[in-house]
This record gives structure tokens, sequence and C-alpha cells, in this order.
């Protein structure tokens, strides 16, 4: 239960800033019909991902509470793009190349896919 609560606190405040700062590079790109939020929360969830992911790998810098807050709580609901993204790079770095390669091939792919065919199913 306590780890629960502890990712779920992460998850709170990982939500609540990605709707701050999308919302922010909306109105700083107010005529753009690109989805810029998502982008820019997306391109930090990952480079904080990789950056917090890679202290922590390398010096075990956090505590298995510290990593369940940030790393499934704070960025798991910031992005979970930044989760894809590293979960690609240490497979990339574990020399699993066609692992890495397919997973991306099938996240994007599928998760297309995916939106369509649940989208679809709402047509009336």
């Amino acid at each position: 239960m306590k780890n629960i609560l502890i990712i779920g606190t992460g998850g709170f405040f990982g939500a609540t800033l990605r709707y701050i700062l999308s919302g922010l590079c909306h109105k700083i790109f107010d005529r753009t019909f690109f989805p810029i939020g998502t982008l820019g929360v997306n391109m930090l969830g990952c480079f904080l991902i990789g950056l917090l992911g890679g202290w922590s790998d390398n010096i075990q810098l956090f505590s298995t509470e510290q990593r369940l807050f940030i790393f499934i709580g704070l960025l798991g609901s910031f992005t979970t793009f930044s989760t894809f993204g590293y979960e690609t790079v240490a497979l990339f770095r574990d020399q699993e190349t066609v692992f890495a390669l397919t997973n991306i091939l099938v996240h994007v792919l599928m998760g297309i896919v995916a939106v369509w065919l649940g989208y679809g199913l709402t047509a009336v």
C-alpha cells in the first residue's frame, strides 16, 4: 500500500505538471495547429528520464521509494513516452538492437492502429 501511495502522489504531480506545461506551450505558440504542447512535454520528459535514469543507473542516486515516486509516478504520469524512450535506449545500450527497433516499430505502428480502431468504434 505504501508503494501505491508513493506512485500515486508522484502521479498527481506529474499529471498536473503535464497539464500546466502543455497549456503554457500552447499559450506561447498560440497560432500553431501542431500539438506543440504534447511534443514539449514528451521531449522534456524524455530528457529528464534520461538524465535521472543515467544518474540512478550509474551512481545509485535514488532509493527504491524515490525511484517509484520519480520514474513511475512523476515521470510516468508526466509522459509515458519518456519511459518508452528510456526502455528503448536501454535495449540499444544492452546491444539488443533488433528488440530496440522492434520496440519502436510496434509501439508507434500498433499505437496508431489501436487509436484508429478505438476511434472507429465510436463512429455512428
